[in-house]
C-alpha cells in the first residue's frame, strides 16, 4: 500500500528501507524537542541581556536559532515527517526546569547564570550542528533533503558556536576573573 498515509508513517523513506518505526522521524522530533527547548534559552538570554554588551548577540542568534528551527520543521514537512507534540512540549518543560540550576543565589539570575547558559545554549547548537552533519551524510538517500540548504545550516551553526564561545569565555572571565565583559 503506497499511499499518502504511508508516506507520512514513513518519513519519506528511500525505497527498500524496513518498514515500523521510522528512525529519521524519531531523529528529527527528538532535535525538534532541543530546538525548542535551545530556542526558548536563547530568547530568555536575549530578553536579559538587552542591555549589556551580548544584548545585540544573542538577539541574533536566537534569531538564528528561530530560523534554524523553522528549517527542522520544512524539512520534516518535506520529508512527511509529523511533528510528536509530546516531544515539543518535553523541549519547552526541559528548558523551564534549567532555570533551576544552582547559581549561588535562590531568588534570582546571577552573573555565573549567563556563563552556564552559555555553556547549555553552546552545546544546543553543537547538537544542532550534529543533526546538520548526519542529515548531510543521508542526504543522497532522501531525495527532500537539500544538500545545498544542510550545508548554510551548517556553516550558521558553525558561526554560532564561534560567537557563542566567544561570548561565554568573556562572561566567564568577568565572574571568576572580576574582568570587565565589555
Amino acid at each position: 500500500m503506497n499511499d499518502a498515509r504511508t508516506e507520512t508513517i514513513t518519513g519519506g523513506r528511500p525505497a527498500g528501507a524496513q518498514t515500523g518505526p521510522d528512525p529519521l522521524g524519531i531523529y528529527l522530533n527528538d532535535h525538534l524537542a532541543g530546538s525548542t527547548a535551545g530556542l526558548r534559552l536563547a530568547r530568555r538570554m536575549a530578553t536579559a541581556h538587552r542591555a549589556t554588551p551580548f544584548g545585540a548577540a544573542l538577539a541574533r542568534v536566537a534569531s538564528e536559532i528561530a530560523e534554524d528551527r523553522d528549517a527542522l520543521l520544512e524539512l520534516m514537512r518535506a520529508l512527511g515527517v509529523p511533528e510528536r507534540k509530546y516531544k515539543i512540549t518535553a523541549g519547552w518543560a526541559a528548558e523551564a526546569a534549567g532555570r533551576l540550576k544552582s547559581n549561588g543565589r535562590i531568588m534570582r539570575r546571577s552573573a555565573l547564570s549567563t556563563v552556564i547558559e552559555l555553556e547549555t545554549l553552546r552545546i544546543g547548537v553543537a547538537g544542532k550542528s550534529a543533526a546538520w552533519r548526519t542529515l548531510l551524510a543521508v542526504a543522497d538517500r532522501y531525495d527532500r533533503l537539500g544538500q545545498d540548504r544542510l550545508d548554510v545550516l551548517l556553516e550558521r551553526a558553525r558561526r554560532q558556536a564561534q560567537e557563542l564561545d566567544e561570548l561565554r569565555i568573556t562572561a566567564a572571565r568577568a565572574v571568576f576573573c572580576g574582568a570587565d565583559p565589555t
